[in-house]
């Protein structure tokens, strides 16, 4: 399979502000900064370059892996001495770059940060048509493990399609036995996982969610969810949006309750905090690549 070269070009504006927007991000996070300003911040840039935000930037903090944003009003700031992962989405008429960079303001983790990044860089080296999945797993585990630190098991790389930041395949992070192979032409977020050698190793799911995404049309009954649904499809589609950009969408005295409407109607899905089961601190580093005959293109 081919990416038609309009396709492949906006996809590689949306991976040229996203590495922008990764790069000056690193620049700008310190300690005591609100979370809430620096997910503004980070969407913000990226409408400047001319791309849309394709999700909520994620600020994940020590043990928090994932699917952390900030929601209207948030107080929570970046801790001293903390380890932050900031995901950036950025897309071009639905053509989506992922990436991620790891922040570290404690010493300590250094290495951690480090055995993300080496384990990204083996995963570019090796991504190629008729890889094995089962082959890539097993490579990123040792690259971790040879480290000192371990993968997490449940949180794994994953292809992007038009409006879809997960679809297809997932490439894993440990070893694990699977028919699948890398397939000319996909593209794929690759994003290891990175913890403690003696943690769990894995995720587990909060009760809280500040992420959410479009599922299907449904029967309601609240005019202003009925509203409030009409702009989330309008300006996101299957996207993932935060409340923060429905603000001023419905009047606020009914927002509430149609928003509780569309979550409990199921014409909206959430994405739980992922945090990591042992409490430990987690590092992570991602590209978007394509892959093409001789490799892969790294995209982001």
């Amino acid at each position: 399979m081919t990416t038609p070269e309009e396709v492949l070009q906006k996809y590689r504006k949306a991976g040229k502000i996203a590495a922008e927007v990764r790069k000056e991000t690193r620049s700008f996070v310190r300690e005591g900064m609100p979370i809430i300003d620096l997910c503004e911040k980070v969407e913000s840039m990226i409408r400047k370059k001319g791309g849309k935000p394709a999700f909520p930037c994620n600020v994940s903090v020590n043990e928090i892996a994932a699917h952390y944003t900030s929601p209207p009003h948030d107080k929570r700031l970046i801790p001293e001495n903390s380890i932050v992962k900031v995901d950036i989405g950025v897309h071009i008429d639905g053509y989506i770059a992922d990436t991620a960079v790891t922040v570290c303001f404690n010493l300590e983790y250094n290495g951690l940060v480090n055995a993300a990044e080496e384990a990204l860089k083996k995963a570019i080296e090796s991504l190629r048509p008729g890889l094995s999945m089962s082959q890539f797993g097993s490579m990123i585990e040792r690259t971790i493990t040879s480290r000192g630190f371990k993968p997490i098991s449940n949180l794994t790389g994953h292809q992007v399609g038009r409006y879809l930041v997960h679809t297809g395949r997932a490439l894993p992070n440990v070893s694990h036995f699977s028919f699948s192979k890398v397939n000319l032409g996909e593209i794929y977020a690759v994003e290891p996982f990175v913890t403690l050698a003696d943690a769990a190793g894995k995720v587990d799911s909060e009760p809280e969610a500040y992420i959410f995404r479009f599922m299907k049309q449904k029967s309601l009954s609240d005019q202003y969810a009925k509203r409030l649904l009409l702009y989330i499809q309008k300006n996101f589609h299957t996207l993932p949006f935060t409340e923060r950009w429905l603000e001023g969408c419905v009047p606020q005295s009914h927002y509430k309750t149609a928003f509780s409407e569309l979550l409990s109607s199921k014409s909206l899905m959430s994405f739980p905090v992922f945090v990591e089961a042992s409490r430990k601190p987690v590092a992570q580093a991602e590209h978007t690549v394509l892959i093409v005959e001789d490799g892969c293109l790294v995209l982001t």
